[in-house]
């Protein structure tokens, strides 16, 4: 361990970082990660929260744009959050935004309840982006694919750096059944993309079934003409 160099450190939580500790754990935070949505009431300490937005904004991003912006979300702001987001589920029942979506409404009334629990919630939202009923041609339209790619990448460097600090997380997309009372809450964060629950886990999930890489690949070699 002399070798090592601590890399991160707050109280008792330390990553080492040694050549192929590095890949370690890495893939060790990718199995481990989980979904999770029942949290306990502790609270997460700041330079954790700091960690993981730090992890956020090391993502790749198309043309090297950066387009992601994070609203940290807790205490009073959060009660005040959640209200916004009833509110909009609330509307979506007499008037929906997502009418083919409806059967899913139930679940958003179920993360809500998720939202509720966790201390922490860090709205993610692209700068560069349109409201989703903006029609756009092709090339706005891959632009905007483009940037969907960065910020899905940041989330995902967010939801394993919790886990490596020992903190669950739930990437939220419920939040678009309350996509304009949010977006109107959030003022000028940008379109709204993701929310993204953050605390200590008070479950432990099995994981998910996955289809094995061999259902899911194909291996080009050689030339089709």
């Amino acid at each position: 361990m002399k070798n090592d160099t601590i890399i991160w450190q707050y109280e008792k939580k330390i990553l080492y970082r040694s050549g192929k500790a590095d890949f370690v754990i890495m893939i060790d935070a990718i199995k481990d990660r989980r979904s999770i949505r029942r949290y306990r009431t502790d609270e997460v300490p700041r330079p954790y929260i700091e960690e993981i937005l730090r992890a956020g904004t090391l993502a790749p991003s198309s043309k090297n744009r950066q387009p992601w912006k994070f609203t940290v979300v807790q205490g009073e702001a959060k009660k005040e959050m959640l209200h916004v987001m009833e509110d909009g589920l609330n509307r979506e029942r007499i008037n929906p935004l997502l009418p083919e979506s409806r059967k899913l409404l139930k679940g958003a009334e179920y993360t809500l309840s998720i939202m509720k629990q966790a201390p922490v919630i860090i709205f993610v939202t692209n700068r560069n982006g349109t409201d989703i009923r903006e029609k756009m041609d092709a090339e706005e339209r891959i632009y905007e694919i483009c940037n969907a790619q960065s910020v899905g990448a940041a989330i995902e460097n967010m939801t394993l750096a919790a886990t490596e600090l020992g903190l669950g997380s739930l990437w939220i997309c419920d939040t678009y059944f309350a996509y304009d009372e949010l977006t109107e809450w959030l003022g000028d964060a940008g379109a709204l993309y993701v929310a993204l629950a953050v605390g200590y886990a008070d479950e432990n999930p099995a994981p998910r079934p996955r289809k094995d890489i061999s259902c899911v690949t194909e291996w080009r070699q050689e030339a089709e003409a």
